[in-house]
């Protein structure tokens, strides 16, 4: 990230704790950061993370269990990370948070 704030490092330390095979929602980042409804927030965080970064970013989907960034602009990428990571994304980027979303024990 640049210059990492204090919010945005909380973001990433909640980032790199979903587990591989797993994915969060940004709402669900932002109360674990401690930054109540914040899910937009959590996203202006991502989006300023390096091209490279080893904070694994497509583990973050949207509250509808969608991946949100459109095909060009990296949607792609993460249906493809997380599709090698075992979870199930459609065609149409979707992904079961029944089956796949991250629950930390004691947390939300």
């Amino acid at each position: 990230m640049r210059r990492p704030s204090t919010t945005y490092g909380r973001i990433a330390a909640v980032v790199r704790r979903v587990p591989r095979g797993s994915v969060a929602t940004y709402g669900q980042v932002a109360r674990l950061a401690g930054l109540g409804r914040a899910a937009r927030q959590v996203g202006y965080a991502l989006h300023a993370l390096p091209t490279g970064t080893s904070i694994p970013w497509h583990r973050i989907i949207n509250a509808g269990g969608r991946i949100s960034l459109p095909p060009d602009a990296g949607g792609i990428d993460q249906r493809l990370r997380l599709l090698a990571e075992g979870v199930t994304v459609t065609e149409s980027g979707r992904v079961s948070l029944e089956r796949y979303q991250w629950r930390p024990r004691g947390r939300a």
